[in-house]
């Protein structure tokens, strides 16, 4: 049973009523009120107040503080008149138990608008949120588009002007070819007169040479080159680490991916004080990859993040050590570490070559996994999409890629 609250004070201007109730070293923190138009209650266990109002108060803009032991209860009038009575003078049980029924219906009524208000609020930013990303990625597709169209114009651009200048020089060449052949047939036309008698008279002699050469020839068979030997000719090639052709690979971006795997192999840190204790297998790199992997084949997760964590000290710019090591988190649900891992294993696989390809699409599928399990889907997405492209035949990636799709168009459905 409440001790009823009665030593109580009370003030009043033609537009407010102020009502000041000692809290009996109750904390602010456990002090409830409760407060319409007619109804006022304020609640501390072991002590409760309750006021049934004389006339009715404006309780949207009603207001409560609490300071020095005492609460300070300001109550805007509905009409500006003084009052007789703060509360009603009778007695009647049933009426006044009316009037409380009343006013607790009301405030819950309240708190549900407030808490459908805050919901359809939260909806809304979600719905904006969600329109914001689809408005710049669509943005971004536009820019590419129109890059691209840029690109094909300036490229047909080009090739037009190269096929005239390729014509207008085939038409120069052709005009100076026949100006040539025109100057020559000049020159055969115009023999002198001396020449003319010469002709004529080395006619016979030239005639009778040409009867016994053309005798001789005939009798003397002409003699054919032997045929040719058969042979092999060897043709080699320069040797290559990547498969792409020469001519398609992108050279600078594959010879910096040789050195910076070179490098992280060079690279150690066996000196470390506390690691001098340990084997020469287990100082290798690799030996505590592979072991890391067994122990993930066969279930033993945080036996293979002890292993990959001291390959990493020992060799920490490995990015298949470190998206492992994601893999294992993903199992242990340390879904923030696991993001981590992910992403240093991302930023060590540059720059971006058909080499590092499948390790590319396994980390942003791992970092994928950790996003959408925190119900960050559209960050997931995003990763999925990624490892797509690296890997477009996967029929696992394409169905989960569309099932993050779904899940992100029934938030976004379910806001409308």
């Amino acid at each position: 049973m409440p001790l009823i609250v009665t030593d109580y004070s009370w003030t009043q201007t033609d537009s407010t009523v102020f009502i000041s109730v000692p809290l009996k070293g109750a904390r602010a923190e456990r002090v409830d009120f409760l407060s319409t138009e007619e109804y006022l209650k304020v609640h501390y266990p072991p002590y409760l107040f309750e006021a049934f109002l004389s006339e009715p108060v404006d309780e949207d803009r009603s207001t409560a503080k609490v300071g020095n032991g005492v609460a300070v209860i300001t109550l805007p009038k509905c009409s500006n008149a003084f009052w007789e009575h703060l509360v009603i003078t009778t007695y009647d049980k049933e009426k006044k138990k009316e009037v409380r029924e009343r006013a607790l219906l009301k405030y819950q009524e309240r708190l549900c608008s407030e808490s459908r208000s805050k919901a359809e609020k939260q909806q809304a930013e979600k719905k904006y949120a969600l329109e914001t990303m689809m408005k710049l990625e669509k943005e971004e597709r536009d820019r590419i588009v129109k890059r691209k169209e840029d690109e094909r114009e300036k490229t047909t651009a080009e090739l037009a002007a190269w096929q005239l200048r390729q014509r207008e020089t085939a038409e120069t060449e052709a005009k100076l070819k026949l100006q040539d052949q025109r100057d020559r047939q000049n020159k055969l036309k115009a023999p002198t007169e001396k020449q003319e008698k010469g002709c004529l008279d080395g006619a016979k002699v030239k005639l009778d040479e040409r009867g016994n050469s053309e005798a001789k020839s005939q009798k003397t068979p002409a003699l054919l080159p032997a045929p040719r030997r058969a042979a092999n000719i060897q043709v080699r090639f320069t040797p290559r680490i990547f498969p792409t052709a020469l001519r398609e690979s992108r050279v600078p971006e594959e010879e910096e991916w040789l050195q910076k795997q070179a490098e992280a192999r060079r690279a150690g840190n066996a000196d470390v004080e506390e690691l001098k204790d340990l084997r020469e297998e287990e100082r290798n790199p690799e030996w505590l990859k592979d072991k890391g992997d067994k122990c993930f084949a066969s279930g033993d997760f945080l036996g293979a993040v002890n292993a990959y964590n001291l390959a990493i000290r020992l060799h920490s710019k490995i990015p298949a050590l470190h998206s492992n090591r994601a893999a294992c988190h993903l199992k242990l649900k340390n879904l923030h570490k696991a993001i981590e891992d992910a992403s240093q294993a991302l930023d060590l696989l540059t720059p971006a070559v058909p080499a590092n390809a499948a390790a590319r699409a396994r980390a942003s599928v791992r970092r994928g996994s950790a996003f959408c399990q925190l119900q960050l889907y559209a960050e997931g997405l995003q990763d999925y999409q990624a490892a797509l492209k690296l890997d477009p035949h996967n029929a696992a990636l394409q169905a989960d890629t569309q099932t993050i799709r779904d899940i992100l168009q029934g938030s976004a459905t379910g806001t409308h």
